[in-house]
C-alpha cells in the first residue's frame, strides 16, 4: 500500500491526468474498451480504476459511486495524483414532463442540495462546470446527432428523499423544494455533478458532466406509462470519449 492513495488505491504512475468518472464500478469496463490498452490498474470499495491512452495521451477511467462524499474523494486523490480535468459519465432522472428518457443532459449548473460542498464552499457559491469542457460536451453530441438539453441539474443526497418523500418527517420540506426546483427549470435530478464541480473549483482544476436521462419520474406522472426508460449509455459514452479526445489536442496545441 505503500504510495497508494487510501479509497481508490491507485499508486503514482497509474492513473492519467485525463479522468472519465462513472458512477457505476461496472460501467468502468464499457468506458475503457473505447480507450488503446486498457488495463485494470486498482479496485477497491466503489472505485475501480483502468487505465489506458487516448490520442497518445494516458487517460483513466475511475468510478466514483453513488454520491458526493464518494465522488469528491475520487477526485481528491486522482488530483493528488496528477490528474486535472474530468469528465463525468452518469445517469439521472428526468424532471420536466417533456423530456424523453435517452435524452443527453448537459449540466450548466448544479442545486446544491447535497452536504459535500459545504464543506468546501458556503452555498453562496455557484456549481458551475469548466466552459471549454461543457462545450465540448454539446458540441460532440451535436456532432453525433444525439439529442442533448443543456440546463441546471438538482443535486441531492438522498435517493428516496427524492423518491418516497412522503415517507420522510421532513416531507413538505422535500415535496416543496422539488416544485420549486421544477417551476425554475430544473432539467433532472442526480448525485454527484454538485460536489465534482466544486471540488474542481477549490483545487483549480476542470470538470464537467453529460448524463445519460435514463427515466423521467414526471413525465411518467403525464403519460401514465410505466415503460418509458432507457439504460442504454453508449451516447452518453461516446459523447465523452470526443469530448476528451478535442480536449487533449487542445491542450497539445497550447504547449
Amino acid at each position: 500500500m505503500a504510495n497508494r492513495q487510501f479509497h481508490i488505491h491507485c499508486a503514482p504512475g497509474e492513473a492519467g491526468e485525463y479522468v472519465f468518472l462513472p458512477g457505476d464500478p461496472g460501467r468502468v469496463p464499457q468506458i475503457a474498451s473505447y480507450l488503446e490498452h486498457p488495463v485494470l490498474t486498482a479496485q477497491n470499495r466503489e472505485y475501480t480504476t483502468y487505465t489506458g491512452s487516448l490520442e497518445g495521451t494516458k487517460v483513466s477511467v475511475t468510478s466514483t459511486g453513488i454520491g458526493g462524499p464518494s465522488a469528491a474523494i475520487a477526485m481528491e486523490e486522482l488530483i493528488a495524483l496528477g490528474a486535472h480535468t474530468f469528465l463525468r459519465i452518469g445517469t439521472c432522472g428526468g424532471m420536466q414532463p417533456e423530456l424523453i428518457p435517452g435524452t443527453l443532459i448537459l449540466p450548466t449548473g448544479a442545486i446544491r442540495m447535497e452536504g459535500t460542498t459545504q464543506e468546501y464552499m458556503p452555498l453562496a457559491f455557484p456549481a458551475v462546470p469548466d466552459f471549454e469542457l461543457a462545450h465540448r460536451l454539446a458540441a460532440a453530441a451535436a456532432e453525433k446527432g444525439y439529442t442533448c438539453t443543456a440546463g441546471v441539474v438538482h443535486c441531492k443526497d438522498s435517493f428516496y428523499g427524492q423518491h418516497a418523500p412522503e415517507t420522510m418527517p421532513t416531507a413538505k420540506q422535500l415535496t416543496d423544494s422539488w416544485h420549486a426546483w421544477k417551476a425554475a427549470g430544473a432539467l433532472a435530478s442526480e448525485m454527484e455533478s454538485a460536489a465534482l464541480f466544486i471540488t474542481a473549483a477549490v483545487r483549480h482544476v476542470r470538470c464537467a458532466t453529460i448524463l445519460q436521462m435514463i427515466w423521467n419520474q414526471e413525465r411518467t406522472r403525464v403519460t401514465r406509462s410505466e415503460d418509458e426508460a432507457e439504460d442504454d449509455m453508449t451516447h452518453a459514452i461516446e459523447t465523452a470519449v470526443l469530448a476528451m479526445r478535442r480536449t487533449i489536442r487542445a491542450d497539445r496545441e497550447r504547449i
